[in-house]
């Protein structure tokens, strides 16, 4: 969101806790010291749905391992409040999931941009099978660090994550998107680390931070350094 031109404190604004207690208010007791960046001014929310409720979130993000977290009641609600609800269940595995792909596309009429921590199968609805995907680190650190040693990067900055995410996003294709896809298929991960290890190793050069001269072909370069595995 800073990226995107907000002060960290209007960003800050925007993201909500919830954890075993309710929301995650300022006037808590007891609130541990990585929560209260994110404890804002607001009355006590005893549970997760009514949170949602009185937020009206746009999106719902589960990190908890608290498997179901992400119930019909909570489903249909972020379907009523958004048009196409952004539901991201990444606990893992599957019996710690928040919901299933079927759940969340089936109880959001097909409507949720979905992302799981754990494998589902595709899902057919009303005629129309989405195809959910993983959004775990399996798509970024193998690029970060390829781009890191690419260029003999002498620090991994926030600038660089920041280059690997819009760099997976712009991979995504327009056929993945209708199909319900948010990440590249998982067979493209050599492909797309080393695009992302190429963005990497631009923001190395561009900020000082690479101890090898850049090459005059960045991507041959970084793909010379891929491991084949072949015998």
């Amino acid at each position: 969101m800073m990226a995107e031109g907000l002060s960290e404190a209007e960003a800050r604004k925007r993201i909500w806790l919830v954890d075993s207690r309710g929301l995650v208010v300022k006037d808590r007791e007891g609130l541990n010291k990585h929560k209260l960046p994110y404890a804002h001014e607001h009355a006590p929310v005893g549970d997760f749905l009514s949170a949602i409720k009185t937020l009206k979130p746009t999106a719902i993000i589960g990190v908890a391992a608290v498997g179901g977290t992400f119930t019909l009641e909570v489903l249909r609600t972020m379907a009523e409040i958004n048009e196409q609800p952004i539901v991201f269940a990444l606990s893992n595995p599957t019996s710690k999931a928040e919901c299933s792909a079927e759940e969340a596309y089936r109880h959001t009429d097909g409507r949720a941009l979905f992302a799981c921590g754990s494998p589902y199968d595709p899902v057919t609805l009303n005629g129309k099978t989405f195809v959910p995907r993983q959004g775990n680190n399996s798509y970024i650190f193998p690029g970060v660090g390829l781009g890191a040693i690419a260029c003999g990067a002498t620090l991994v900055t926030d600038e660089m994550f920041m280059a690997a995410a819009r760099t997976l996003a712009g991979l995504v294709t327009d056929d993945d998107l209708k199909q319900g896809s948010l990440y590249p298929a998982l067979p493209r991960i050599r492909e797309v680390s080393v695009q992302i290890a190429a963005a990497v190793a631009r923001v190395a050069y561009r900020r000082s931070l690479a101890a090898q001269q850049k090459p005059k072909n960045l991507l041959a370069h970084i793909k010379g350094k891929v491991y084949e595995a072949r015998y």
